[in-house]
């Protein structure tokens, strides 16, 4: 009698021990995730997967504990992945290009796809409901970085209307990507290239 009380106690002890708190098991659960640093070039309703993602605990589903940065600029984000601040940076295609190009032996490789289309507006000074992109002929426009995607998407957009980028307008492309818009609002410009981040601030 006294070995089976024993055995008993023995199997009790062996089966609370293997039931830890719920804050203990909470805490061991967190220790299991890999921890994963994400800069994102601008946080903009238009990455409302990844955010949906966040919350609904996925990366966690995955073995991921996610920590997410806002790096306000391709180039800040491609900087935060280069020095090691930052373990995925996301952003355009282009920062990872330049990097390749400037000879780095240890560069960034592009590896996924969040969204198929620029999330750009044209913002006007004054109302304009006929707008037509000959309107932008002798306009004077913050297009943002030079060499950063909402830039380039611009002039892209510009050819395919029929305007020359050099010629038909005055494109600044000398204030980085987070000043455009606080830029237009104190009087630069009677346009601005903006991300959807000018929607929010």
């Amino acid at each position: 009698m006294k070995k089976r009380l024993c055995a008993l106690i023995t199997a009790a002890m062996m089966i609370f021990s293997a039931c830890p708190t719920p804050a203990l098991a909470e805490e061991a659960k967190e220790d299991s995730l890999i921890k994963v640093t994400l800069n994102e070039v601008a946080h903009s309703i238009f990455y409302a997967p990844q955010y949906v993602a966040i919350e609904e605990g996925y990366f966690e589903e995955e073995g991921i504990s996610l920590e997410l940065v806002c790096g306000f600029g391709a180039d800040k984000v491609m900087t935060a992945v280069l020095t090691g601040e930052a373990d995925i940076g996301f952003m355009g295609s282009e920062s990872s290009i330049y990097t390749y190009i400037q000879g780095a032996s240890d560069y960034p490789v592009n590896f996924a796809q969040l969204t198929q289309r620029a999330g750009n507006f044209l913002v006007a000074r004054e109302e304009q409901p006929d707008f037509k992109w000959e309107d932008l002929k002798g306009k004077y426009v913050l297009g943002g970085r030079k060499g950063g995607m909402p830039e380039m998407v611009f002039e892209y957009i510009l050819r395919q209307n029929g305007i020359d980028p050099v010629n038909d307008l005055d494109i600044n492309q000398s204030i980085d990507f987070g000043s455009t818009g606080a830029a237009f609002t104190s009087g630069q410009g009677d346009y601005t290239v903006e991300f959807n981040k000018l929607l929010h601030q």
